[in-house]
């Protein structure tokens, strides 16, 4: 048979008229293995159809529909040469709008999932690999068919968010709902859909932001726990008294938790944005063991999160702890709804933030293109943009190297002389490569200027003072680090920046720390109050590493098992 006689879709069994399942990737390596998965599970209801391009997968759905056949469900891969799979799926929905989709993303593609979700009414996005099928392909497909067959029209229930793009309180929704990975539709009040709603909830313009529930349900400017809530998100603790309980979601925290729990542990997980903290916003980690393609932060804490439930640990979200106190030889957590659990142990891995940027203007325009981390929501609102970025560490070179893919130019403002001081040496060849990237060393952000929105900021030379304008509608910042540890006691020893001291830290001239009533130096991350350990960025003296994190968050319930067989 010549190249040009072969069949545009390949079946992966014989022709019936049954319903069709069509997988589209270009790496026919992984068009076979998710055909061989999809007919273990469907093939006796289902005929199995792949293609290794959109154009030849558009044929195949004509061909379909030619028949007299249906569609029920469409799996595309997202990156493929001449078609993506966002592309692809645009002009599928023209030809069989009933049939459910879903969009097969790799490390890096998870912010263009979440975009694809209101592109073309994606249903469910997939992250490769997607082994074991049990568990990550066949439960997303099961929904997509079931979906199919109950209704066979485009669903209507997906949450929608009612609101404007320079409103700060509609920012920290979406925001909140795209780090937990929650798709939603996103309308703008000032375009006449998001009107139209606007006018069928009963609430005017200035009461932004609404989130309508998928059951129907509006929430006028809630809160985020409100949001929590009303999309699924558990933000109670289901018991009074845990073995350990940890506050904090990012790579310590969850590292933490994974090993708490499959030791037995009764464990609990308190968060207060988004699991993964800091390191799921970084859109590619690079030096992580394990991954030497790179992993994005968003998909190694994810992983990471469902291990830890998969373990039987709890978390709880949209939670801040504001106490800790000692009742006994328990330790108890007050939460920001003055609710409490009592636990036997407790570990900090509540991370840092980044630090204020002291430019005039910069504090009334947070929300307004002036953000704190990597805000992937505003990818799309780039395009075509200047995008600052101010901070020369490895989170602001990840973050360069993303908003690059996105924006018309990239400029880092960085206060140091080099970025070698600070960054990897493999980020800084990155960026080195990527052409509108512009880095401008000795520099400061002086102002920050614009009516509604970020609209130009001042940057200014440190080696002579000279001042410059530049028009800029988003500024992203990375500079220092601020412990998260205002609510702690007093008792629970920190160093000057506010970083909770641990272990031999605390050991004085041989003297152990005030208050201290075991017979025993305190261990190696355990503070200043016995039975509390501290993980992670949070720790005084801390590689500030994802890996090191981890480590230190395993390590942390080594020595809760020591402290509890005491």
């Amino acid at each position: 048979m010549t190249e040009s006689a072969q069949p545009r879709a390949r079946e992966a069994e014989p022709r019936q008229g049954r319903p069709v399942l069509l997988t589209v990737d270009d790496d026919q390596s992984v068009s076979r293995a998710v055909a061989r998965d999809l007919r273990r599970r469907y093939g006796n209801e289902y005929r199995i159809l792949r293609a290794d391009s959109g154009s030849d997968a558009l044929a195949a759905i004509r061909e379909v529909v030619l028949r007299g056949e249906h569609v029920a469900a469409i799996l595309a891969d997202y990156r493929m040469p001449g078609m993506n799979g966002i592309d692809f799926l645009e002009r599928a929905m023209d030809l069989v709008p009933h049939a459910r989709r879903a969009l097969l993303t790799a490390y890096a593609d998870t912010d263009a999932a979440i975009a694809a979700i209101n592109v073309v009414d994606v249903d469910h996005y997939l992250l490769k690999p997607w082994e074991p099928p049990e568990e990550k392909l066949y439960p997303v497909v099961d929904d997509l068919l079931a979906a199919w067959q109950r209704e066979g029209r485009t669903p209507e229930h997906k949450i929608k968010i009612l609101g404007h793009p320079w409103s700060v309180a509609s920012y920290e929704v979406r925001d909140f709902l795209a780090r937990n990975l929650v798709p939603y539709r996103w309308y703008n009040v000032d375009e006449p859909e998001g009107q139209r709603l606007l006018a069928a909830v009963g609430v005017e313009a200035e009461q932004i932001p609404v989130v309508v529930t998928s059951g129907g349900a509006p929430l006028v400017q809630p809160s985020l726990s409100q949001v929590a809530d009303a999309v699924g998100l558990t933000t109670a603790a289901a018991e009074e008294f845990y073995d350990v309980v940890i506050v904090g979601g990012g790579p310590a925290g969850l590292g933490a938790a994974v090993y708490a729990a499959s030791e037995g542990l009764k464990t609990l997980i308190v968060e207060r944005a988004a699991a993964g903290g800091q390191a799921g916003q970084s859109s590619r980690i690079e030096n992580y063991l394990g991954f030497p393609d790179g992993v994005s932060g968003g998909q190694l804490t994810d992983r990471a999160r469902r291990q830890a439930l998969r373990f039987g640990a709890e978390l709880i979200m949209a939670r801040s702890a504001v106490g800790l106190e000692i009742k006994g030889p328990a330790r108890r957590i007050v939460f920001d709804d003055d609710s409490s659990v009592l636990s036997h142990a407790v570990v900090l891995a509540s991370g840092v933030s980044y630090r204020q940027l002291a430019a005039s203007g910069a504090d009334e325009l947070v929300g307004r293109g002036v953000y704190y981390g990597s805000a992937s929501t505003q990818a799309a609102a780039c395009a075509g943009d200047h995008v600052i970025i101010v901070g020369g560490a490895n989170s602001a070179g990840q973050a360069a190297v993303f908003f690059s893919a996105h924006a018309a130019k990239v400029t880092m403002a960085v206060r140091g002389d080099s970025l070698e001081r600070s960054m990897s040496a493999y980020l800084i060849e990155q960026i080195e490569a990527i052409d509108n990237i512009v880095v401008r060393t000795n520099t400061r952000v002086e102002k920050c200027e614009g009516l509604d929105h970020l609209q130009c900021v001042t940057l200014i030379d440190t080696r002579d003072d000279s001042v410059e304008v530049v028009d800029a509608g988003h500024l992203f910042v990375f500079i220092g680090a601020a412990p998260l540890t205002d609510w702690l006691p007093a008792e629970l020893l920190r160093d000057q920046a506010g970083f909770v001291r641990t272990g031999p830290d605390l050991v004085v001239d041989g003297e152990r720390p005030p208050g201290w009533d075991l017979d025993r130096d305190p261990y190696l991350l355990e503070a200043s109050i016995p039975g509390v350990f501290v993980a992670g960025d949070v720790r005084s003296q801390s590689v500030k590493r994802v890996a090191s994190a981890v480590g230190e968050g395993a390590l942390a319930v080594t020595l809760v098992h020591r402290y509890l067989a005491e």
